[in-house]
């Protein structure tokens, strides 16, 4: 397999790898007030860039450095002229360290300062969180969590300093309560926690400031992931050679509908044509050919009614994609024993997880991508979704290393792991939350493998185009009343840029 390339995207980093970028960074000679003071700069111009007219803040500091950028934060807007409301949830004789320098130098610029209470009045236009920053450990309580209540309830453009409080860095979930950002400026290097799981309700826009540090160049800090960029799509997608032909753009089999459940293989069969696939033939119940014929005539239909018909078409197939609509009886259980007897790759979704949790608990490849959503990889590693959800990141990687291939867990900021790394998806929205999604992503990657060969390329690719194209067609007609079959037709023009 091709180990797909890192070196265009942006790496992402747990808490712990960035406290140590910045442990090095300050060691080669940069001071820590100094970096601090850079920090400051970046939100305040990343402040001015998306609210020129703001006259005045609300600058909620914390205890420590992410408390000392607010202070040197609050100092900036006052020479500017701002009217800056200060407010500290540790008195200022307490602060000790870069914190205290920060707090004093805001002092000296003039800036107020008073102790956060229960009856605190918000005043400024817009509120600066600089509450917690990356350290926060275990669940937000007491002052920070009604300080938290407060800026929430204040219903003011919000800008988070480095993560929105109550977010963990290294996970995305939500500690108790989280601020609720409209843009959040993080520092020195990108957190994995930021792009997934609760994250996107609470960081809105992000805005990256390496404050001159360069990640790369730390070769013993690996990241833990990197970012999925839409600059991949020019370079995979080049334009086909004019010689081209049906037979070098892969045959993609789709194997799924069962009796009375024929929509979602309709749906992934005709996601794999609109992807490119040179030819796509579906193995679904009897039933279901006269609805295939009708919605995409040029999908081969095939009706089967058990294992030993499905067999006969498993063998001319590139690709499988097997799962949606399945069911899990007799006749699903049928069809993906056939599809696991094959060699081909398999693309694996919707019941064909769940069979594969209850029937084929052990089995494993190198050549399939598993595609759940959180519930369906709870029920693959025997926990819960909370348990999922707690930690997207270490679920995603265990269900890998313990299933093979590559894995997609869907869901906000998508996870793919695979040989080559763990890599989110930044893109989708709200309105992809509607029935027939996943299936339509099970086409789109059983057409990319049929013409890619390499599985977790693929899986890069058609995660990024499944979610953009869901973007495109928001743009066009918002995001409410988005059908899983809207995307194939947004889909075919990314792939043709």
């Amino acid at each position: 397999m091709t180990v797909p390339n890192t070196s265009m995207l942006r790496p992402l980093y747990k808490a712990a790898q960035v406290r140590e970028l910045d442990r090095r960074t300050i060691a080669g000679g940069i001071e820590g007030f100094a970096l601090m003071q850079r920090a400051a700069s970046s939100a305040w111009h990343s402040l001015r860039s998306r609210w020129p007219q703001v006259r005045s803040l609300t600058v909620m500091c914390g205890s420590g450095n992410n408390g000392g950028d607010g202070h040197v934060l609050a100092a900036l807007a006052m020479q500017s002229g701002l009217k800056v409301q200060r407010i500290t949830l540790k008195p200022l004789e307490e602060l000790s360290g870069d914190a205290a320098r920060a707090a004093q130098l805001a002092t000296s610029a003039g800036v107020g300062c008073e102790e956060w209470n229960a009856g605190t009045n918000l005043t400024g236009d817009i509120i600066i969180d600089a509450l917690l920053g990356t350290g926060l450990t275990g669940v937000v309580e007491g002052r920070f969590l009604r300080a938290i209540e407060m800026i929430n309830a204040a219903q003011r453009p919000v800008l988070a300093i480095d993560i929105p409080s109550g977010l963990v860095a290294d996970t995305g979930a939500v500690h108790g309560l989280a601020v609720q950002a409209a843009c959040t400026v993080t520092f020195i290097g990108d957190k994995i926690g930021l792009h997934t799981g609760d994250a996107p309700a609470y960081t809105g826009e992000i805005d990256f400031r390496p404050l001159g540090v360069k990640s790369h160049a730390f070769f013993d800090i690996p990241p833990t992931a990197w970012r999925l960029d839409d600059s991949l799509l020019a370079d995979a997608f080049l334009p086909r050679l004019r010689t081209s032909h049906k037979g070098a753009m892969g045959h993609v089999l789709v194997m799924g509908g069962a009796p009375g459940f024929g929509g979602a293989a309709l749906l992934a069969s005709q996601a794999a044509a609109r992807l490119g696939a040179g030819k796509v033939s579906l193995a679904t119940a009897p039933e279901h050919i006269t609805a295939s014929l009708v919605r995409c005539p040029e999908v081969m239909a095939h009706g089967v009614r058990g294992g030993a018909e499905a067999n006969e078409l498993t063998g001319s197939a590139d690709v499988i994609v097997v799962g949606p609509g399945l069911g899990q009886a007799a006749w699903g259980q049928a069809m993906l024993q056939s599809a696991l007897a094959s060699d081909a790759p398999l693309i694996v979704d919707a019941d064909g997880l769940n069979l594969l949790a209850g029937q084929w608990p052990d089995v494993r490849r190198d050549n399939w991508v598993l595609t759940p959503h959180p519930g369906e990889a709870a029920g693959l590693l025997g926990c819960s979704v909370a348990d999922i959800q707690a930690d997207r990141p270490a679920a995603a990687q265990a269900l890998q290393r313990a299933r093979g291939g590559i894995v997609i867990l869907k869901g906000a900021g998508s996870l793919v792991a695979g040989p080559g790394g763990l890599v989110v998806c930044p893109y989708g929205n709200p309105g992809m939350a509607s029935g027939g999604m996943g299936d339509v992503l099970s086409g789109m990657l059983g057409a990319l493998v049929a013409q890619y060969g390499d599985v977790e390329l693929s899986a890069w690719l058609g995660t990024m185009v499944h979610a953009l194209a869901a973007d495109r067609a928001a743009e066009q007609e918002g995001e409410r009343g988005l059908l899983a079959s809207d995307l194939a037709s947004y889909a075919r023009k990314l792939i043709n840029p």
